[in-house]
């Protein structure tokens, strides 16, 4: 069970959550089903998302294709070069940072487990699992919700940019909160069973509509529901500054 997070001294407390409900079912009304992505192995799963770093999707899977097509068993990936890497994974995007990343991720593992097999994973409780991915080096909370939610099936919401952008705007939280933080209060305010379709669901609204800069409220299912809405659409807010708390 998620804790319950009390709101910082003058700022208001995320959806209630028969609001919560709502925004979900609106989501869903309007996007169709909010399934999650194919499920993959928790190894898989964690290089796949630090490649989806400031990218798109489908540069990422390129690099990902790539990437293994290069480098098939993750022992031989493991023993890459960081230059010959960076030079698969260029496809999807600041490949000189992300290569020497993944690579210190395998490493670590690798001296903890003595391999880089994660599917005890399957079987350990959730934190333990979240505990040992933020210790990893470079794997911050978005990282490891997504093992969590992608690869293991549990109920976790990755706070990405699209996530954290449109949940600020519907008041979950002020734009002053931190990515860590964001996960906190979402998985305080979003039942545990609706955690990965709102996911699913607010990042389809991100790339769709609640986009940075000037959302397009006007066509947003949720606008009734949303703080920010009425200011946008009355011009009170402008190239993608927000109000702390509307």
């Amino acid at each position: 069970m998620a804790r319950q997070l009390a709101p910082r001294s003058g700022a208001k407390p995320p959806p209630s959550p028969d609001v919560v409900r709502e925004i979900h079912g609106r989501l869903r009304r309007a996007f169709g089903p909010l399934d999650a992505p194919v499920r993959r192995d928790p190894i898989e799963e964690l290089i796949l998302t630090v490649l989806s770093q400031k990218t798109s999707d489908v540069n990422r899977d390129r690099a990902f294709e790539a990437m293994r097509a290069r480098y098939p068993p993750w022992e031989a990936l493991a023993n890459a070069s960081t230059a010959a890497l960076a030079d698969a994974i260029r496809p999807g995007g600041l490949s000189n940072t992300k290569a020497p990343r993944i690579l210190a991720i395998l490493a670590e593992i690798r001296e903890r487990e003595g391999s880089l097999d994660l599917s005890w994973m399957h079987a350990a409780p959730s934190e333990r699992v979240r505990e040992y991915l933020l210790a990893l080096p470079g794997v911050g909370p978005k990282t490891a919700a997504c093992v969590l939610a992608f690869s293991l099936g549990r109920p976790a919401l990755p706070v990405d940019t699209h996530v954290h952008r449109v949940a600020r705007r519907l008041g979950f939280f002020g734009e002053r909160v931190d990515a860590a933080r964001a996960h906190d209060v979402m998985d305080s305010a979003v039942p545990a069973r609706l955690r990965i379709s709102m996911h699913v669901g607010l990042i389809r609204l991100g790339r769709t509509i609640c986009k940075p800069g000037r959302p397009r409220c006007e066509e947003c299912p949720l606008r009734d529901l949303c703080p920010t809405a009425p200011l946008y659409l009355a011009g009170r807010l402008r190239h993608g500054h927000e109000l702390a708390r509307a």
